[in-house]
């Protein structure tokens, strides 16, 4: 066997890729059944006591919750799944004879990588396809005591936009014969950021690719005079979308769409820092299992029969759930503002994929 394949045989190569896959899915199924159940016996009381809610809604509720539980325990059951296959393997001296061959580590480990790959890109297109949209039924479901879901009209209130160096507040939006009208309209006119004149009007509508006021009233800040308007044109550009954004659940929607909604909010001079985070989590979760052969093959290489194969797996086992630490720790701190999005979705990756080849190098013999 050439040290120029970097892939063992072909035989090899599927006998290791399909004992890592069938071990993951294998544990996969078992965490999820098991935190399902444990999960369905904290909530069904909560589903049952709304009048009219019986068994239809519990398993409505766990056809929700389940694809939250696979999204978020995947990557750990992809480093319990290394951690078997390569234990097993060294155990029977396999991992022996791949290396009696004049294979290396990285060598021996480019199976389980290529299925960890096929893994993170099942995973992303799961949480896209599936999970988002499970989470924000769940949520508004939630949020109505497991009741029936109201209908959204598309009624918000309490917003603020940005136009220019303008800020523009409206009480409420909502459609009138198919139309948004804005009640309540406040716009703060601002001139190199001081306040200039302060403009109000009872009802604001669409008109054009701008909003129109009638009846609006001008208090200079300066004078302190008091001016009416029969009507004014504002708010060119804006669009009635940045209007009726309301709080943004980033795990509720896909990443294409959570991309469009933080563009809506740039455009309506929202803060999107924590929200930026969270769309890079959303590429750095699903590659996450791209990690766990690399942090669980120190159970991989030594000598079985030192009596350290045990510890080595322990050790991988502590590799992988540090990495799930760093992780959280990383976008709470880009939530709270104190990490820049891209490091904090993937700051935890870069630093474990370092660690894992560092720990490879030194264990390997």
């Amino acid at each position: 066997m050439s040290q120029a394949d970097f892939f063992p045989s072909r035989t090899i190569s599927i006998y290791m890729a399909r004992l890592f896959l069938v071990r993951t899915f294998a544990i996969l199924a078992g965490l999820v059944l098991i935190l399902q159940t444990l999960d369905l016996l904290s909530e069904s009381g909560r589903i049952l006591a709304h009048p009219g809610n019986g068994q239809a809604e519990i398993w409505h509720y766990v056809s929700l919750r389940t694809p939250q539980i696979i999204a978020q325990f995947l990557p750990f059951a992809a480093l319990l799944g290394t951690i078997i296959t390569l234990s097993t393997l060294n155990q029977n001296s396999e991992i022996v004879a791949l290396k009696s061959a004049g294979l290396s580590a990285h060598q021996v480990l480019a199976p389980l990588l290529i299925a960890s790959l096929g893994v993170a890109a099942i995973s992303f297109t799961f949480n896209q396809r599936v999970v988002a949209r499970a989470t924000a039924t769940l949520n508004q479901w939630k949020d109505v005591d497991y009741g029936p879901l109201p209908i959204d009209h598309g009624n918000r209130s309490n917003i603020w936009v940005r136009d220019g160096g303008n800020l523009i507040h409206v009480n409420q939006i909502g459609q009138v014969n198919g139309q948004e009208r804005l009640a309540g309209v406040t716009i703060y006119e601002r001139d190199g950021g001081t306040l200039r004149d302060i403009v109000t009007a009872p009802i604001g509508q669409r008109d054009g690719d701008a909003w129109r006021i009638e009846n609006a009233i001008r208090f200079d800040v300066a004078s302190g005079e008091k001016t009416k308007i029969p009507a004014a044109r504002f708010g060119k550009g804006i669009t009635p979308g940045q209007f009726t954004l309301s709080n943004v659940d980033a795990d509720g929607l896909s990443f294409g769409e959570l991309r469009s909604a933080i563009t809506d909010l740039k455009e309506a001079g929202r803060p999107t820092k924590a929200l930026e985070g969270s769309l890079w989590h959303k590429l750095s979760e699903p590659l996450s299992a791209v990690l766990m052969p690399l942090l669980g093959a120190v159970s991989a290489f030594g000598i079985a029969r030192s009596g350290k194969l045990f510890l080595r797996a322990v050790i991988g086992m502590a590799l992988g759930f540090a990495y799930f630490v760093a992780d959280n720790f990383a976008i709470a701190m880009g939530n709270l503002g104190a990490y820049p999005p891209f490091l904090a979705a993937w700051a935890p990756f870069l630093l474990f994929l370092l660690i894992g080849e560092a720990v490879l190098f030194r264990t390997e013999e």
